[in-house]
């Protein structure tokens, strides 16, 4: 009767120790339970605030989740990332998504080492990784779920070396394991070479420049108008195919200077220049703001003392004020080329999905177009166009290794900002499995 007893009594520990364990969940310290200017009541689970990736120098990054509004248990995590480098997640629901502010030093992240505001592609990407793995501790219970990574501009470097460190962190036996499925950029950049010797071409074919002026430049070499807008610090192979102004990097003496972020495009043909600015080729006889870009209501909301608040953030004294992109970081893009990395990730079974908008000047789809199809992977799913609502939305081709380029018409960089429907289309399907 004692050894019943006592059994009995085991069973019902091992009961209880296993609804603790089947039922931890996010935690309530990070819950958002209403946002100013929202009226009524959340249509999901929110949650925000911050994971240390450096103990040491107390590196922190900031995130903000919004549970999925159809099936959060089961429906996908998708880490989104923003570009820059220095620009902030917090400005974009089939899916759950975390945006995330990264590196330090961007948006709400910070680092009490102000050291750690020099960083690069494989420290951000490092932080990123440990980010995730720390916060699944958190948030346990989405553990299971399919994990994609996604993001656009200088996301295209952010994802894949993230990519690369979640498949080394599996050989490493890091922990927790990530279910990690695959990826979706848009307009990212990639590779020196496709990404600039794309510019002019793409310019001429939009009907920029006349003929005329297009055959001019061709004389010159029109890709020497250009000079890149990521310098990385990797010696640049020495090929005659390269755009002059690539193997020369750092032999001018009065290099013209760029903004490192999606406006650094030079047309140095003589035209007024801002300070420290060179804008969107259009833009250049523009001496204002650059009037696409108006993120005043976005900074006033997200520096409101009640939304910082709500929504779990440092003290100003901390983090002064929130900017969509800033310039406190120094960022160097020392990885080059990622097509390497998405031949490794594709070979590895990863789904890959490269959408362009087919009117951004900063990335043209064509680069990102002809990156893809330097891969060499077969083709099996023609060229052909995508609809939503019986409308053509774009084009698309299929390759082997779970692979898919598609172009979105009509949209600019951020393609969700211009096409807001046909990006939810896309975005489902893709995370469903489903072809376009």
């Amino acid at each position: 009767m004692a050894n019943t007893n006592r059994m009995v009594y085991f069973l019902v520990l091992l009961q209880i120790s296993l609804s603790i364990v089947l039922t931890q969940s996010a935690p309530e310290s990070s819950l958002v339970t209403q946002l100013p200017g929202f009226n009524g009541t959340l249509p999901s689970k929110h949650y925000a605030g911050y994971v240390t990736v450096d103990q040491n120098s107390e590196r922190n990054l900031f995130y903000y989740f919004v549970a999925s509004e159809s099936n959060p248990s089961k429906d996908p995590v998708v880490l989104w990332l923003n570009g820059g480098p220095g620009c902030s997640s917090m400005d974009g629901f089939v899916s759950n998504i975390i945006y995330l502010d990264s590196p330090a030093g961007v948006g709400f992240s910070y680092s009490k080492n102000k050291a750690d505001y020099r960083t690069g592609d494989v420290k951000t990407a490092i932080d990123s990784h440990n980010f995730l793995l720390e916060w699944f501790k958190l948030y346990p219970e989405f553990l299971s779920n399919p994990l994609f990574l996604a993001g656009e501009s200088f996301a295209g470097i952010y994802i894949p070396t993230l990519a690369q460190q979640i498949v080394q962190g599996f050989n490493a036996g890091a922990k927790p394991k990530l279910n990690f499925k695959g990826y979706l950029i848009g307009n990212g950049v990639t590779d020196n070479e496709f990404d600039g010797n794309a510019i002019v071409p793409y310019a001429h074919g939009m009907g920029l420049i006349s003929d005329q002026i297009f055959e001019v430049l061709g004389s010159l070499n029109p890709y020497d108008t250009l000079e890149p807008c990521y310098h990385g610090s990797e010696n640049t192979k020495s090929d005659n195919r390269l755009p002059l102004s690539f193997r020369k990097l750092g032999e001018t003496d009065k290099p013209m200077p760029v903004r490192r972020r999606m406006f650094g495009r030079a047309w140095p043909l003589g035209q007024h220049v801002k300070s420290g600015i060179v804008p969107t080729w259009p833009e250049l006889s523009y001496t204002g703001s650059v009037p696409c870009f108006d993120d005043e209501v976005g900074t006033v909301w997200l520096n409101n003392e009640a939304v910082r608040k709500a929504i779990h953030t440092v003290d100003k004294s901390v983090v002064d004020e929130w900017k969509l992109c800033t310039n406190n970081i120094e960022y160097n893009h020392d990885e080059g080329s990622m097509i390497e990395f998405h031949k490794k990730l594709t070979s590895n079974g990863y789904r890959a999905l490269i959408y362009s908008g087919d009117h951004d000047f900063s990335v043209p789809y064509t680069g990102s177009e002809a990156w893809t199809r330097s891969l060499g992977y077969k083709i099996v799913d023609e060229w052909r166009a995508w609809l939503v609502d019986g409308q053509v939305a774009g084009f698309t081709q299929g390759y082997e290794k779970n692979l898919t380029f598609l172009t979105i018409k009509g949209a600019g960089h951020t393609v969700p900002e211009y096409k807001p429907k046909e990006s939810l289309y896309f975005y489902k399907r893709f995370l469903d499995g489903l072809p376009m």
